[in-house]
């Protein structure tokens, strides 16, 4: 994994190119990342609006991780409960220079989506705008992961935080089916989304094609596949490529895998949650490179 632990809100001139045919969604999808609405601004008192969580982080966990990116210096704005400022002060846990705004617990539960569980911290900032997929592919060594319209985002931060666990380059989704690095996404991530790159590429299959080119084999969990995760896997640099719990890996996509694998179930019950089979494939995949 690089050396560089904050890079996703980074922007970068290269543009690789891509060739190849696209591939149509199976299901509609929504556009993450819209323009930000008045990040570090507050509702005028007394006015209801509605709380956008894609221009939220919550949780010590996440909000801790973005005050630790030097990227993010100068940028949005931290609530925190009086507790947790004392906390932030004795611990320099703001080395970049944030300034706490102190507001009580309820009041800061009715700025956050319902059920957000807080503990205290909160920041209100832009999400993060991804790197290039060369970025991450360069040099071609370890493990990428890349996600066909995962959607979910407990399941995509859960996914975010296997792979930092398991030393992954990166993530690469699909820019137009896949949520903002915000909000429930990044609580579950623990703040693995400050620290992993996350390349968002027009289409995936053009992705593969460059990432083949780059020397990295695709490897696509599935299933119905013959093989087993540890028959189709090597010592070679991987992408790991996971579908969505409904549909799998789209059909054009998997077309530009290398190899699809499966994961044995000798148990017959052979539904496992999309972030529980990462986890087990990306620990597959660092045993056949010798990383484990």
């Amino acid at each position: 994994m690089s050396s560089k632990t904050e890079r996703n809100d980074r922007k970068t001139g290269k543009k690789p190119s891509f060739r190849g045919r696209g591939e149509t969604p199976k299901s509609p999808g929504w556009t993450p990342n819209p323009p930000p609405r008045g990040a570090g601004e507050s509702a005028p008192r007394g006015a209801k609006s509605k709380v956008d969580p894609d221009n939220w982080l919550w949780g010590r966990h996440p909000v801790l991780a973005a005050l630790a990116n030097p990227s993010r210096k100068g940028m949005g704005r931290l609530l925190v409960t009086e507790d947790r400022a004392a906390e932030i002060e004795r611990d320099k846990l703001a080395p970049n220079g944030h300034r706490p705004e102190i507001v009580d617990g309820p009041t800061l539960a009715r700025m956050l989506p319902p059920g957000a569980v807080h503990q205290g911290l909160a920041f209100k900032v832009s999400p993060l705008e991804g790197v290039a997929l060369d970025d991450i592919a360069e040099p071609a060594e370890g493990v990428i992961v890349m996600l066909d319209q995962l959607t979910d985002p407990q399941n995509v931060g859960a996914i975010f935080r296997s792979a930092l666990a398991f030393g992954a380059r990166g993530i690469v989704v699909q820019d137009r089916h896949s949520p903002a690095l915000a909000g429930a996404l990044a609580k579950a991530a623990a703040g693995a989304t400050e620290r992993l790159p996350c390349a968002r590429v027009t289409n995936l299959s053009r992705a593969l094609e460059r990432l083949s080119d780059l020397g990295w084999q695709a490897v696509g969990l599935d299933g119905s596949a013959e093989q087993t995760l540890e028959q189709a896997l090597d010592a070679r640099p991987t992408v790991l490529v996971m579908g969505s719990e409904g549909d799998g890996i789209r059909r054009l996509v998997a077309e530009h895998c290398d190899v699809l694998g499966k994961i044995p179930m000798p148990g017959g019950f052979e539904s496992l949650n999309v972030s529980n089979a990462a986890a087990i494939a990306l620990y597959e995949v660092a045993r056949a490179q010798g990383r484990t």
